[in-house]
């Protein structure tokens, strides 16, 4: 293959990803009285793409993963480039652990009970607010089923 095919090669599939990415709803939430614009993760396609090969992400702005079913859901950074924070949330809403992710790196983080939804933002976005476990989140009982 020449180079150049190589190269065209690689920028569509990054057009792709930014595709996908741009084509999820964005959905509403608040956490206390802060306001959160997240990109919503409901099908296996946009789970498995997630923020992967964003440079950045707006203060306001995050991405909500909707799970199938309740589990303890672990994430990883592999090919994202943004250092998050991520909020595991059960069925209700609430609040069960917030963890800190590096970029590019495969760590796993964690559940620490069954969880419905994730949702990342930029690190130390809930630190920053006073978020801790325990807190409801408004607006997610409208999130999309996920498929």
């Amino acid at each position: 293959m020449s180079n150049k095919f190589v190269v065209m090669l690689a920028g569509l599939l990054l057009s792709l990803a930014a595709l996908a990415q741009n084509s999820m709803p964005v959905l509403e939430l608040t956490a206390g009285f802060h306001r959160i614009e997240a990109e919503v993760a409901a099908t296996d396609q946009n789970r498995q793409v997630g923020l992967m090969q964003r440079k950045t992400m707006p203060p306001q702005r995050g991405m909500l993963f909707v799970f199938p079913q309740n589990n303890t859901h672990c994430m990883w950074m592999r090919n994202t480039f943004i250092p998050l924070s991520v909020a595991f949330i059960d069925e209700a809403g609430t609040i069960i652990n917030i963890e800190d992710m590096q970029p590019q790196t495969e760590d796993n983080h964690c559940a620490r009970k069954p969880a419905r939804y994730a949702l990342e933002m930029n690190i130390g976005w809930f630190a920053q607010r006073g978020l801790k476990p325990g807190l409801k989140l408004n607006g997610i009982d409208k999130a999309p089923r996920p498929q």
